[in-house]
Formats: C-alpha cells, structure tokens, sequence
C-alpha cells in the first residue's frame, strides 16, 4: 500500500480470509504474514448490499457494524439473521458450532453458501443438523435452541477467549458428536425439517491457524486517524485476526472494526491502543 486504501474489513472468499478492499481488491491474510497499517482521515460508511453509502457519513471508530444508521436499515431489511427475509426461497441448513469451552449455539444458513458462515462467526468445529425451507429451519433453530439451552448469537468477546488452549481433534469431535445426538433426541422438529446424518464434524482449527495462538494479551479497542499497527499474522478466526506485536504481546484485531477506514503504509511501531482482556467476564 503505497498510498491508502479504503478497507472493507476481514472476509472469507473460498475458504480463505483476506483483507477486502473498496474497489474489489483483496490481500490474503496467512499465517506468517507481516501486517503493517498507519490508519489515516475519517472513517466512512462503506454502504450496504453491494452499494456505496449515498452520503459517505462519518461512523463511530468502535462501532463494529460500520455503516450509517441509513445504510444499516438497508441491510437490516434484507437479513436472514434480522428475521426480515421471510420469503427467501433458498434452501436453509441448521447446524451445531461450537466455539471453544461451553461456547455451543444453533445457526441457520443457506445450503448454497456451504460453511462460509460458519468461517465468518469463527466456529472452531460444526456438524449439519438438517435442512428445508427457511421458515422451517428458523423454527428449528428455535425448538432446538430452547432445548438445549444454547443460544443462537455469542459475543465475539467470549469467543476470542474460548478459542485459545482448546483440546485435540478427538475432543473437539466428541463435543460436537453428544451435542448432535442431543439435539436428534428433541422431539418434533425433524417433522417439517429433513434431518442430516452426521457424517463428520467439520473443524476448522487448521484453517484458522489456531494452532498458532499461545494466548490473548489484549484486543485493540478501536483504530483512530494517525495510528498505526504492525505486527505478524498469527491466526485469523471469523473477522479476529490474531497477532504477535513486536514485543511478543499476542493481541486480537476485529477486523470489523478496520472497515471504512482508509489503511496506509505504516511507518513505526504500534502505537493503536491495546486493552487487556478481562478474563472473569465470560
């Protein structure tokens, strides 16, 4: 980046993460990488549902969704996750994630998309439940919710943490496996949902490069005009991408938090400001 460009924030295109760009550029984001960025002017809207913001307002630096009140209504009304596309005609697929520790929720998402979404929320190993209609699957998800006492929505805080010290692939797979033949043993929802067996728990611990992450020291609490970060790409979960500092502080950067910011080369150190992680939280 020899000038600055307006950044779209982390994205998962075949399976892979890369720094998404206005325009349509992208830069992979791989393990190893060194990741250097001085942030500069205001940050902007970057629009919503593939079009520019009409005003190009001015957006809180902490705010992760990153778009004008505007721009949010616009993709509020065409959100599966909103509950505002009620007549999407896709096929849906419900499943299982977990996330690390007791972090387990129930998703939906459309069949065609594969587990794109499930790289985007940072799901460490997942197993498809079923698969029908929309307003079937979102039923679903409900039954199977309540049942379980898991939750459809966790806090990207809670993540972060749960991801670090997980056990091997044998336990990740037992977890995923008992919380599957939980939720076969609900009654009812399999009555308008065609039930999927489970031929294999998805683990995405090698994509993510989480293999790589000893630790979370702090999280960058919000990018700023001036300041700048460098550091090495360790791992990148859903939109976190984790980093080592130079001085061997492993932070986390919501990549959520970069879009709309224009990103140029850095030219020192980190100066961004770094939170310590308050571990009792969750």
């Amino acid at each position: 980046m020899s000038g600055g460009w307006r950044c779209r924030g982390v994205r998962w295109v075949a399976g892979r993460p890369v720094w998404a760009w206005e325009g349509g550029r992208t830069s992979p984001l791989t393990h190893g990488r060194e990741l250097g960025f001085r942030v500069t002017g205001e940050r902007r809207c970057p629009g919503a549902r593939g079009n520019p913001c009409p005003t190009g307002a001015v957006v809180p630096a902490r705010s992760t969704g990153g778009t004008c009140p505007e721009c949010a209504r616009l993709d509020r009304a065409h959100s599966v996750a909103a509950d505002t596309a009620l007549d999407d005609p896709r096929v849906f697929r419900v499943y299982l994630a977990w996330f690390g520790g007791a972090l387990l929720k129930v998703g939906i998402t459309a069949e065609e998309r594969g587990d794109a979404r499930l790289l985007e929320q940072g799901a460490v190993a997942f197993a498809w439940l079923g698969r029908g209609p929309l307003m079937a699957a979102r039923r679903t998800e409900e039954v199977l919710g309540a049942a379980l006492g898991v939750p459809d929505r966790i806090p990207y805080a809670a993540k972060r943490l749960a991801r670090v010290d997980l056990p091997g692939p044998t336990a990740r797979a037992e977890r995923i496996e008992r919380a599957y033949r939980d939720a076969r043993a609900v009654g009812g929802w399999a009555d308008t949902l065609e039930a999927l067996p489970l031929d294999g728990v998805r683990d995405h611990v090698d994509v993510f490069g989480l293999r790589h992450v000893e630790r979370v020291d702090g999280v960058v609490g919000r990018l700023a005009g001036g300041g700048e970060l460098r550091g090495t790409v360790l791992a990148v979960a859903g939109p976190d991408l984790h980093l080592e500092l130079d001085d061997g502080r492993q932070v986390v950067l919501d990549g959520r938090l970069a879009a709309g910011w224009e990103l140029a080369r850095a030219e020192g150190g980190t100066t961004l400001p770094v939170e310590v992680v308050q571990r009792g939280l969750f």
